[in-house]
């Protein structure tokens, strides 16, 4: 009999997020599942771990439930360290992330705690996928994302990744029956341009809201943006190896 691969899920919304709630349904119809996620949202906290306070991890499934589930103080990389270095007793063939409540597209890669667990995962040698879901609503509907879902997490576990490569998989905000499919992109060019709403409380003291505009500067018909846009499920192959090669003959010019 053919051994199930041991499935590692998290996010950054948090546990209860119906987003990751989703995610685990669909991974136990492929494989044993282990999940390690924030026990409260960390949306945009990056690559962040953590080093200055104290860790705390729970257990909150049954110990003989089918999928077990932790929760931990910490951010998303720290949950994806927790399971590999403490809970898992072999690293796990595949890490998923998500299903995040918002885009991770584009620029906002840099930003998402979605997407660094994935990286995470990467770093440690495990394949690995950030699955985002272009609406901010906390009761948003996952039901469209299954089907690929699943069939992306299959084509992971069959062929593989490049070495130093993790996927980022966008689905637009539609029904199933208007995705129209997957489309393997670039990441766009795209900006925030921020500002910071200044208020002022009771007392008399400032403080502040950071908000902004999205400004997609790409035009390109390649992009995550552009697929999205017209009904496709985007897939960016990422690298954590941040090296600007091509700049480095040029480097070597300077009178260092």
């Amino acid at each position: 009999m053919k051994k199930k691969p041991l499935i590692l899920v998290t996010n950054d919304d948090g546990i209860t997020a119906p987003g990751i709630r989703s995610l685990i349904a669909t991974m136990s119809e492929i494989g044993d599942v282990i999940v390690v996620a924030p026990d409260k949202p960390q949306s945009a906290t990056g690559h962040a771990i953590t080093i200055n306070n104290t860790l705390y991890l729970n257990q909150i499934s049954a110990k003989d439930a089918t999928i077990i589930e932790h929760s931990c103080s910490g951010t998303p990389v720290d949950c994806v360290k927790f399971a590999v270095n403490e809970i898992m007793k072999q690293k796990p063939d595949l890490c998923v992330s998500g299903i995040n409540h918002g885009s991770n597209s584009s620029i906002n890669v840099i930003y998402s705690g979605t997407m660094s667990a994935a990286v995470e995962a990467g770093i440690e040698g495990i394949p690995a996928i950030g699955f985002s879901l272009s609406d901010y609503d906390w009761n948003a509907d996952f039901e469209p994302t299954k089907t690929f879902v699943k069939k992306i997490a299959l084509e992971v576990l069959q062929n593989g990744l490049p070495k130093g490569v993790v996927l980022n998989v966008n689905f637009p905000k539609l029904k199933a029956d208007d995705i129209k499919g997957i489309k393997i992109c670039r990441q766009a060019k795209a900006v925030w341009v921020e500002k910071f709403d200044k208020r002022v409380t009771p007392q008399g003291k400032n403080y502040y809201w950071l908000t902004g505009e999205f400004v997609n500067q790409d035009h390109g018909e390649d992009t995550d943006e552009w697929a999205l846009e017209h009904g496709y499920v985007s897939v960016v192959p990422v690298q954590f190896d941040l090296t600007a090669h091509f700049a480095i003959q040029e480097l070597n010019t300077w009178n260092l």
